[in-house]
């Protein structure tokens, strides 16, 4: 099979589109053969070497959606052609075939989603139901600022918060970016590139502020998030590219709490829930999953440049 991996630490080129060997399951396990597979941030960090040492070569990717082409012994959760999408693998998702375990790292894929927005589920719609739900504790009624609303994150963050009873304010960073978070139903969309955006959001709120912040680069947000925040305001750390100054001030007249989070803490009761809430919404459509694009498996070191620039619409997902 073909697959794109990394032998050294570095830059988008060390990203090598070669062959590999076919995997084989063994007990408990499952071979899937891969439809569409999910880009996102942490993989770009991970192959420029931010989270620490690895066997090379290493086949980078955590989501992907497929259908099962093989199964291990004592697998009775799924059969072959069942389709699916990966909550991680064995072996990488960055590849024509993928080795998951079956009881945690694969889930049913509903039969009305497409195989494409497949690959778009895991990383964003669960970070953004953990940030907002089991870190937050959001409730119905209560106001979020989704600081960074169109890529893949943001724009799962904006559903579930709509899907649940929230009032919505979404930024972008491009006009396209703005329309997009518009047509999800954000009540107030501003473009953060322009100057005096958060004056709005000030305005909007009436002068209380807003309840909750899900921050995708908290170096640049961080300490404008904080006056923005209502009493008791949460800001939930979901992205950051390096170091912030704030004034400890603005979160103690507010009674304010910074909380950062990472998917890799849920717990496995907490992946669980998150899992059946993202089924759900997908069932009942209250959760839509948007492609920005679709690069080939064979261009995945375009992919990550793409990525981390800064102006995110939908998902990047590489097509094998």
């Amino acid at each position: 099979m073909k697959a794109a991996r990394i032998h050294a630490f570095g830059g988008p080129e060390v990203l090598m589109y070669e062959d590999v060997p076919d995997p084989a399951p063994g007990p408990g396990q499952v071979v899937i053969k891969t439809y569409a597979i999910g880009v996102n941030p942490y993989e770009a960090y991970q192959r420029g070497g931010n989270y620490g040492p690895m066997e090379f070569p290493k086949v980078l990717g955590a989501d992907a959606s497929g259908e099962i082409s093989a199964l291990g012994e004592g697998v009775t959760r799924f059969s072959v052609g069942d389709r699916v999408y990966t909550v991680g693998s064995l072996s990488g998702a960055y590849a024509e075939l993928i080795l998951a375990d079956a009881a945690t790292q694969v889930y049913p894929l509903p039969p009305n989603i497409l195989a494409a927005k497949g690959a778009a589920l895991n990383v964003p719609y669960g970070t953004s139901y953990y940030g907002l739900f089991l870190r937050a504790q959001a409730r119905p009624g209560e106001t979020v600022l989704v600081h960074g609303a169109s890529g893949g994150v943001g724009i799962a963050a904006v559903q579930w918060a709509l899907s649940r009873g929230l009032t919505v304010i979404g930024t972008a960073g491009t006009p396209e970016g703005v329309t997009l978070v518009e047509e999800q139903g954000a009540h107030l969309v501003l473009n953060h590139k322009e100057d005096g955006y958060l004056d709005r959001v000030t305005e909007f709120t009436g002068g209380s502020g807003v309840n909750i912040v899900l921050e995708m680069l908290a170096n640049v947000n961080l300490g404008k998030d904080l006056k923005v925040l209502s009493k008791r305001g949460r800001v939930v750390v979901i992205g950051s590219r390096g170091p912030v100054e704030i004034d400890p001030r603005d979160t103690m007249g507010r009674d304010a709490s910074i909380l950062g989070m990472s998917l890799s803490n849920a717990s496995p009761e907490e992946v669980k829930a998150i899992h059946a809430a993202i089924y759900a919404g997908l069932q009942n459509d209250t959760l839509r999953p948007i492609i920005g694009s679709e690069i080939p498996l064979s261009e995945a070191a375009r992919a990550h440049r793409e990525i981390m620039e800064s102006s995110a619409y939908g998902k990047i997902i590489l097509v094998p």
